[in-house]
């Protein structure tokens, strides 16, 4: 399981980048459909909105590959595939009340 959690720990670091810099404000980043209907006001804290959702989908894949670590066993894949998943519902609730929020849907 160590090559997964290796995985998990550099596509986190991925995502947690790209997060940083759509907080920073470089919403470029996003794809112009789903910034379509932003408003010029809005776009700062749309990209701090968004980018949470990116922070918290960053946060599962480190927590997933770090319950990899304890082991091969089915309980730890499980709860480390439990956590991901989790995660990645959670990240999309967030990523998708964003859009519903400032672009009014998806």
């Amino acid at each position: 399981m160590i090559v997964y959690s290796v995985l998990m720990f550099v596509i986190a670091a991925l995502f947690f980048g790209i997060a940083v810099s759509i907080y920073r404000g470089n919403i470029n980043l996003i794809h112009s459909y789903h910034q379509k209907h932003v408003k010029e006001t809005d776009r700062k804290d749309y990209g701090r909105s968004f980018s949470k959702g990116l922070f918290v989908l960053a946060a599962s894949l480190i927590l997933s590959g770090v319950a990899a670590l304890f082991g091969e066993t089915v309980p730890v894949v499980m709860i480390s595939i439990g956590v991901l998943l989790v995660g990645m519902i959670i990240a999309f609730i967030v990523i998708a009340r964003t859009q519903k929020e400032f672009n009014g849907g998806f």
